[in-house]
């Protein structure tokens, strides 16, 4: 064809419904859409990536290959939409087109959705837990789960827009939905339990807990379990329930150990050497490594003994330094209060007889004594 002799009335000539001029003009829309969207690729994107590569952080980076990525292919279905829609089409044709552009519209944007999300989700975790491995053993475990929600809410706006009744598909999900909750009622308490472990973070991976009976250390969170290693060696498996229904005790976040005792010392003690004993105590806690003094007082009258209670801190959370430091006090007191004559108390009882003259009895030539009372 010869464009210098192109006249009106072959502009005019119709073709599939469309004159030769709609076919031109829906051609130029896609090549020009096409080349204002590679200079913007160019002149923007190239651009940005420049500005971002001069910064130190990772962030606008991340967000400017989430755009790239994302934005773009669909700048380019528009482009084609674009183009397309000011021919006038078979109606199958039209449907099939649109149907098409829909479904990789809806395709590109839940992907925007999730990688911005995504993104978001990896800052947080970057800016305030950029070493916190159980923390990003959570982020791993609930973005695929966020990833099926929004497909799943993708898919039912696609279905809608296709004029499918979005209505009557929700009903059968919801019916579909309870059966599968009244069948699995524990699976799914255990799994929003889980959730709510991985949100709330009572624990983490490596801390020493309490839940009731049962003591150990948390190795695993799983989906419907949690496993703990007890001091014995045994693995404990508890369901996630049972976690956030109970009293958990965790030992590792406590900056400090408060320890509290009572001794006591035997009665004869005299008043100055139970008013050393809280200077003992004290001066013996505080050369102690680790350890703080708190309180030394002279308690009460036991049933054999006078009392003393002591408290004082550990600054630590380790149980084996607490023992540590414990067991140096007992052995420290004993040194000193044998150092000071003073006698730790141990349960005795002392019995008195008053003895009056004894009277001899002859029972049949054996003699015995028999005292009165």
């Amino acid at each position: 064809m010869d464009w210098n002799t192109l006249s009106w009335e072959q502009l005019s000539h119709t073709f599939l419904e469309n004159t030769l001029g709609d076919y031109l003009l829906a051609l130029a829309v896609l090549i020009t859409s096409v080349i204002v969207i590679k200079i913007i690729r160019r002149l923007v994107i190239t651009k940005l990536k420049k500005l971002a590569a001069r910064t130190k952080t990772i962030y606008d980076d991340a967000l400017v290959r989430i755009f790239e990525k994302n934005f773009i292919p669909v700048f380019y279905l528009g482009s084609f939409y674009l183009a397309v829609n000011n021919l006038t089409l078979h109606q199958l044709l039209d449907r099939i087109i649109e149907v098409i552009v829909i479904i990789i519209a809806t395709f590109f944007v839940v992907k925007l959705i999730i990688s911005l999300l995504e993104y978001i989700i990896k800052i947080y975790w970057l800016t305030y837990h950029p070493n916190n491995s159980n923390f990003e053993q959570s982020i791993n475990t609930l973005i695929p789960a966020i990833r099926v929600v929004i497909w799943l809410i993708g898919i039912i706006f696609l279905l809608d827009n296709l004029g499918f009744d979005i209505s009557a598909v929700v009903a059968s999900l919801g019916i579909g939905g309870v059966a599968v909750a009244l069948a699995s009622q524990g699976v799914l308490q255990d799994l929003f339990s889980y959730f709510s472990i991985l949100l709330d973070r009572p624990f983490e991976l490596g801390d020493f807990i309490i839940l009731g009976d049962y003591l150990g250390t948390v190795e695993y969170v799983g989906i419907k379990t949690t496993r703990l290693k007890s001091i014995d060696g045994e693995e404990i498996i508890i369901a996630n329930t049972d976690l956030t229904n109970s009293r958990i005790r965790n030992f590792k976040r406590m900056g400090q150990r408060r320890i509290v005792f009572q001794f006591g010392v035997i009665y004869e003690t005299s008043t100055k050497q139970l008013a050393k004993i809280p200077k003992i105590i004290e001066e013996i806690i505080n050369d102690t490594e680790n350890a703080i003094c708190d309180r030394a007082h002279f308690s009460g009258y036991g049933e054999y003994s006078l009392d003393f209670e002591v408290v004082y801190f550990i600054n630590s959370n380790d149980y084996n330094v607490y023992m540590d430091a414990q067991q140096k006090i007992n052995l420290k007191m004993k040194s000193e209060f044998t150092q000071h004559n003073i006698e730790f108390a141990y349960p005795t009882q002392v019995n008195h007889f008053n003895k009056l003259p004894a009277k001899l009895i002859h029972n049949n030539g054996n003699q015995s004594l028999e005292y009165k009372s």
